[in-house]
């Protein structure tokens, strides 16, 4: 077992994963509005999951573009 290789959360505990958390969403969301895979941001299954469909919400209701042009 490696200890010094355990992770961090870059979610706080505090923070919740919801579709109106913009500033939260922005973090996870690459500069063309994808949205990052787990093993390049380190948060977990759950939280990935409740990212996902967070930003997809967020997507239709207007608060995230769906594609940024330059």
């Amino acid at each position: 077992m490696n200890l010094s290789r355990q992770r961090t959360s870059p979610i706080n505990e505090g923070e919740i994963i919801n579709y109106k958390n913009v500033d939260l969403l922005r973090r996870f969301i690459t500069e063309q509005g994808k949205i990052l895979p787990r093993r390049l941001t380190g948060v977990t299954a759950k939280q990935q999951r409740q990212l996902a469909r967070a930003v997809k919400q967020a997507r239709i209701l207007g608060f995230l573009q769906f594609l940024y042009k330059e």
